[in-house]
C-alpha cells in the first residue's frame, strides 16, 4: 500500500490523535482509507456505495474538532440516514427511494465527532439476518474465511473493519446484527442499553425498542469514546474514561445454556471456560451459573415483534405507497411480514409484556452478579447460503437463525449492554476450516451498565490482545 504506510497500526483515537499533532492530514487518511477499498472489497464485497467525494468535500468544507475528527467512517445501508444520499436497506424494493432530506440526529452526532463519512456498508434486506447475503448487492464474505458468512445484519461493517479498511464503522443491532458480525469478523462489538441512542428523527424505536445503533471497532477505548460522542443525554461519567478504569473485584458468572435449548459446539464451549478463567486470574469472583429466567419465551416473543414490525417496514416505502408483491423482496422477508399479518394486538401486548418480564428477570439476577458471561456464538460462521433468505421454509429459516445465535436476542429484549471480544480462536483442521477463526465470548451487564463492561473489556484487552491479529484478506 503507497500512501500512509501505518494507517493499520492504530484505532481510530490513534489516528485522530495523529490528525491532532499534525502528522498526518485527514486527506491522506481518507486516500489511505479508499486505497483499501479499491485493493480488498473485491474479495468480501463489504463496501456497495462508495461516497468518496462526499468525503472528500466533508475535510474541504471543515471538520469539527471533535474526538475522531479526520478518521474515515462507514454508514450502514440500514438506517444511518444521510442528507442526499439514499438508503436501500439492502432491499430491491426500497432500492429506489428518494433520499433523505436530512441527517438523522445519530448521524449529526457522528459528523460533530469529526469522523469523515466516505460510504456505505452491506445489508441483508431490513436487517432481517444475522448474515449479509440480500438479492440486491450480493453477500458479504468473512475475511477470515472468504466461504463463510460476515455475520448480519451489519455484515458490511464489521468485514470493512476487519480488513482493515477502516478502524470502526456504524452498525445495528436487533437481534444481534452487532454482536454477531462483530464475532464472526473477530472484533469488538457493543449492543448499548435500551435507548442509549436515539433514532430521531426517522423512528422512535426499532424493532418495537429491541433494535439499537452503535458500531463495529478494532478497540475497546474506541467503542466507549464513540458512544460517549453519540449517545442522548443521561447521568453518568463519560464512557471513554472507564476504559482502562480499575474494574475493582467483580461478581461474574458464566453460563452455556441457550434459551432456546440449542447445542452450543466445542471451540464456543472452550471460549466460554477460558474466558471465565482468565476474570478469575485477574482477581474477579467467577462462578458457574445461570439466570433462572423463561428461556423458551426468548425466541417466540421476539418473532412475534419482528414479524409484526415487519409489516409496517414493508409498507413503508415513501413514493410507491403500497407493500411489495411477493416477488419484489426475498423470500423470507415477504413471509416474515406474512406472519405479522397474522399477530393480533394482544399477541403484541403479551410479546412486550415477556419482554419486561425477562428484563425483571435479569434484574434478579444481577443483584447478585455484576456481569454474566456467555458464548457469543453457538457455532462457527456457517458457509454462505446456509441462513437463506430465499427459503420457501420461514421457519427452518429462523430455526437456523437462532440455532446459529440464541445468545444475543435475549439481551434485545430486555435491553441490556452487551459487548462481544474476540477473545479465542478456533481450531483450524483441513476437515473443519482452513485457517484459525475468531471466538468470541458475550459479556453482559445490568441495565445502564455499560461502564462496568468497558472497564471489564479494556482490562481483558490488554491482558490478551487481538489488535495486531488480521485476516488472509487484510494481509
Amino acid at each position: 500500500m503507497s500512501g500512509f504506510a501505518d494507517y493499520e497500526q492504530y484505532d481510530a483515537l490513534g489516528l485522530a490523535d495523529l490528525v491532532r499533532r499534525k502528522e498526518v492530514s485527514p486527506e491522506e487518511l481518507l486516500d489511505a482509507a479508499i486505497e483499501r477499498v479499491e485493493a480488498r472489497n473485491a474479495a468480501v464485497n463489504a463496501v456497495v456505495m462508495p461516497l468518496y467525494d462526499y468525503g472528500h468535500k466533508a475535510i474541504a468544507d471543515g471538520l469539527p474538532d471533535g474526538p475522531f475528527r479526520g478518521v474515515p467512517f462507514l454508514l450502514k445501508d440500514l438506517g444511518g440516514w444521510l442528507a442526499g444520499v439514499s438508503v436501500t436497506r439492502g432491499s430491491r424494493f426500497f432500492a429506489d427511494a428518494p433520499a433523505a432530506a436530512a441527517d438523522s440526529e445519530h448521524v449529526r452526532r457522528l459528523k460533530r465527532a469529526g469522523l469523515v463519512i466516505f460510504g456505505r456498508t452491506n445489508s441483508c434486506e431490513l436487517g432481517l439476518s444475522l448474515t449479509c447475503e440480500p438479492a440486491l448487492y450480493g453477500p458479504t464474505k468473512n475475511p477470515w474465511d472468504t466461504t463463510r458468512i460476515s455475520g448480519g445484519s451489519s455484515g458490511g461493517a464489521a468485514a470493512a473493519v476487519g480488513v482493515r479498511i477502516v478502524p470502526m464503522a456504524h452498525a445495528s443491532d436487533g437481534f444481534g446484527s452487532i454482536r454477531a458480525p462483530a464475532s464472526c469478523c473477530g472484533i469488538v462489538g457493543l449492543k448499548p442499553t435500551r435507548s442509549r441512542n436515539t433514532m430521531a428523527p426517522y423512528a422512535g424505536e426499532g424493532l418495537g425498542g429491541l433494535s439499537t445503533e452503535h458500531a463495529v471497532t478494532l478497540s475497546v477505548r474506541d467503542t466507549a469514546a464513540l458512544l460517549d460522542a453519540t449517545c442522548g443525554a443521561g447521568p453518568g461519567d463519560p464512557f471513554l474514561a472507564e476504559a482502562g478504569a480499575d474494574p475493582g473485584k467483580l461478581r461474574i458468572a458464566f453460563t452455556s445454556f441457550a434459551p432456546n435449548g440449542a447445542p452450543v459446539e466445542a471451540d464456543s464451549l472452550r471460549a466460554l471456560a477460558e474466558a471465565a478463567k482468565l476474570c478469575a486470574d485477574l482477581g474477579h469472583r467467577v462462578e458457574e451459573v445461570g439466570p433462572e429466567i423463561d428461556g423458551a419465551a426468548v425466541v417466540p416473543a421476539f418473532l412475534t415483534l419482528a414479524s409484526a414490525n415487519t409489516v409496517v417496514n414493508l409498507a413503508s416505502h415513501p413514493t410507491k405507497g403500497r407493500p411489495p408483491l411477493p416477488d419484489e423482496v426475498e423470500n423470507v422477508t415477504y413471509a416474515t411480514g406474512q406472519l405479522g399479518e397474522k399477530v393480533t394486538a394482544a399477541d403484541y401486548i403479551r410479546a412486550t409484556q415477556t419482554a419486561h418480564r425477562l428484563g425483571r428477570q435479569m434484574a434478579a439476577f444481577h443483584a447478585t452478579y455484576d456481569v454474566l458471561l456467555t458464548p457469543a456464538l453457538a457455532t462457527l460462521p456457517p458457509k454462505l447460503g446456509w441462513i437463506d433468505m430465499m427459503m420457501d421454509d420461514v421457519h427452518e429459516y429462523w430455526r437456523r437463525v437462532f440455532h446459529f445465535s440464541p445468545f444475543t436476542v435475549w439481551f434485545n429484549l430486555t435491553g441490556q449492554p452487551a459487548i462481544v471480544l474476540p477473545l479465542a480462536r478456533s481450531d483450524a483442521t483441513p476437515e473443519r476450516t482452513a485457517t484459525e477463526l475468531p471466538v468470541s465470548v458475550q459479556f453482559v451487564a445490568r441495565h445502564g451498565d455499560e461502564a462496568t463492561l468497558f472497564r471489564l473489556a479494556a482490562q481483558l484487552e490488554k491482558a490478551r490482545p487481538w489488535f495486531d491479529r488480521k485476516p488472509p484478506v487484510a494481509m
